[in-house]
């Protein structure tokens, strides 16, 4: 029986994978409470690159202090401090025999007004527009009304973009990743230009599809400049419910991919979310699918994400050639491309303990199936 190209070697940039198993970012709030990572996480990333020639990207990463608010426990690629430990990573990673990309981060109306303010009292709640978010069930219940951001100036856009190119140079240069990729996926700033729900400005960056997509590729530009286009990726979640229910995103992704494709012909791959994936939930498929993108990006690296199984992954990867993402399995299985390979039961995950802050329960004590396995042959 022939080999499934999902164990296969493929290129991606300047690397070469030797399977298209990849392990998805995942927000795991183990750094210290200085944005800073961990040894926690040099032992779980190592782990999970453990077979070489495996593809791990980071958890989202902020590119700048302002662009969090989320936990202290985040990590940030700002501060000497987090490059240093994050360097610790990158040569764990790499003595493995494996490759690591950050995932560069910045949560707009995502983030939380109150740890915004525990952050720094001087941080703004921005975003594309100035459209709250839909209200909570304690706000509905309390009779409260969502925060309303305050819309980023054309100046805070130019700065924005420079951020996330100084970002992409500090994780490549300093820190010792192989490349980065933006997350403009599930509801965060990128997401927020994206989709009309969130943007209604009247300027060249809203209103249309060009100018909608125009922030993005702004930073597609500014990061491909800094660290080469061939090391840059970016995330997409066209159809995502989370923070940023869309309309119809098709005119604005089809814009946006296609302008991509022209402008940037070896870039590195685009990393997209299917429709069946709300964040972390799973949801019904009501006639969505990202296949207008697989037509505008063919022939061209595609990481496919959201809710896979050893079935659907290979036959995906056999039928569209595409790299599959894995998330939470690849919490609970460090050895996951293996278990995949060899048909080895799977470690169920444990929800609960996803984000308990700065511990090592349920982040480093799964293990792999058997240490002797090995993919080779």
């Amino acid at each position: 029986m022939a080999t499934s190209k999902l164990f296969q070697p493929i290129q991606v940039g300047r690397v070469t994978l030797q399977h298209r198993v990849v392990m998805a970012p995942l927000t795991r709030y183990r750094g210290n409470s200085r944005h800073t990572p961990t040894d926690l996480l040099v032992e779980h990333y190592a782990a999970r690159g453990s077979l070489p020639g495996t593809l791990i990207i980071s958890e989202a990463t902020f590119i700048a202090h302002k662009a969090s608010g989320y936990s202290f426990h985040v990590p940030g690629i700002w501060s000497d401090e987090q490059v240093a430990a994050w360097k610790k990573v990158t040569d764990a990673v790499h003595a493995k025999g494996s490759f690591m990309y950050l995932q560069l981060w910045a949560l707009g109306r995502a983030a939380s007004v109150e740890q915004l303010k525990k952050e720094d009292p001087s941080f703004e709640y921005v975003s594309a527009g100035d459209v709250p978010l839909p209200r909570t069930r304690e706000q509905e219940e309390n009779g409260e009304d969502a925060p309303r951001p305050r819309p980023l100036s054309k100046a805070e856009i130019s700065e924005y973009v420079q951020l996330y190119a100084t970002a992409a140079r500090e994780a490549v240069e300093r820190a010792g990743f192989d490349g980065v990729e933006m997350h403009g996926a599930n509801g965060h700033l990128l997401d927020q230009f994206l989709k009309e729900t969130s943007n209604n400005r009247t300027d060249e960056y809203g209103g249309s599809p060009e100018n909608n997509a125009r922030f993005v590729l702004d930073v597609v530009a500014a990061v491909s400049a800094a660290v080469g286009e061939e090391r840059v990726g970016l995330r997409l979640s066209p159809w995502s419910l989370i923070d940023n229910p869309g309309n119809n995103p098709i005119p604005v992704f089809s814009y946006l991919v296609t302008e991509l494709r022209r402008r940037h012909p070896n870039f590195g791959y685009l990393h997209v979310v299917e429709p069946r994936v709300r964040g972390i939930l799973d949801r019904t498929v009501d006639g969505e699918s990202n296949d207008f993108l697989r037509t505008i990006w063919a022939g061209k690296r595609w990481i496919s994400a959201g809710g896979f199984t050893r079935e659907n992954a290979i036959k995906q990867a056999d039928e569209q050639g595409e790299l599959i993402a894995f998330g939470r399995y690849f919490t609970s299985n460090p050895d996951l491309p293996v278990r995949l390979q060899k048909d080895i039961p799977l470690t169920p995950y444990n929800r609960e303990v996803f984000y308990i802050e700065g511990s090592p329960v349920g982040y480093n004590d799964y293990l792999p199936a058997d240490t002797s396995i090995s993919v080779a042959g």
